[in-house]
């Protein structure tokens, strides 16, 4: 690391590991077991620790803590690693916690993510590429968020729920049941409300596909049989990428039920 990138009152500890290029701002805690990758930028007044890995070109804003133990009180001091990838901005007062024994030790963030102020992610919690997650909203233990997320500020996220790529939960939501890719959740105890249309037209999903999985949401609300059961026929009846994401989703391994159309 550079001397020149470190300000002389952050505190590192022995054994981080800093890249040349990254940058430490003032009044930083930067612990013995943590990585920095090329271009990471601690503004100030950031904690960083546990056994932590930042990827190239994440900045972390002010009084944020990174890294610390799980708010769990199952763990028992087990090894623990959060894994940050690359590009993600993370806001003020930001938390993320490593991970438990019995969630498989780490907390996995992927690439090029927003994490707004005072937003917390919490131990075992998996989340993926170019998600956002807004203000004070909180993501429990063991959730999944899959690529291309929104998740409202202030709202909350319940322990083991997966979350499918594209979807959107709307501001003060309380999410308990999982939500199928592009879906739509909104009102204060989340409901499945139609499809994330606006996010599917931004990233230029084709017409045909846009209007194969109004059809696919229209059939698992109203169809014959469970959820389950329509979930199954769509598989069978849609060529739609998308429709068969959905049903690969909700055909999966879960901890908890579905949210299913109103």
């Amino acid at each position: 690391m550079s001397d020149d990138l470190i300000h002389p009152s952050a505190v590192i500890e022995a054994g981080a590991q800093i890249d040349k290029s990254a940058r430490v701002g003032p009044f930083c805690v930067v612990g013995a077991d943590v990585t920095l990758g090329p271009d990471v930028e601690l503004k100030s007044h950031v904690v960083v620790t546990g056994q932590t890995l930042i990827g190239e070109g994440t900045v972390v804003f002010p009084f944020a803590v990174i890294g610390e133990v799980p708010q769990d009180l199952k763990f028992k001091g087990e090894a623990s690693r959060l894994v940050i990838g690359k590009r993600n901005r993370i806001r003020e007062h930001v938390t993320m916690n490593g991970g438990t024994e019995g969630g498989g030790g780490v907390t996995q963030i992927g690439d090029d993510g927003l994490f707004m102020a005072g937003c917390h992610i919490a131990h075992d919690a998996h989340v993926g590429d170019r998600v956002i997650v807004v203000n004070s909203a909180a993501v429990a233990g063991h959730c999944v968020l899959e690529d291309d997320v929104i998740v409202g500020g202030l709202s909350g996220i319940h322990q083991f729920v997966r979350i499918g790529r594209g979807a959107i939960i709307g501001a003060v939501t309380m999410v308990t049941n999982d939500v199928i890719p592009y879906g739509l959740v909104q009102a204060p105890r989340g409901e499945l409300d139609g499809l994330n249309l606006v996010g599917l037209k931004r990233r230029g999903v084709a017409r045909s596909d846009i209007t194969a999985l109004r059809a696919a949401f229209q059939m698992l609300a109203q169809g014959d049989g469970t959820f389950h059961d329509r979930a199954e026929r769509l598989g069978k009846e849609s060529d739609s990428a998308y429709v068969r994401e959905i049903v690969a989703f909700v055909l999966g391994d879960s901890d908890r039920s579905f949210l299913t159309p109103r």
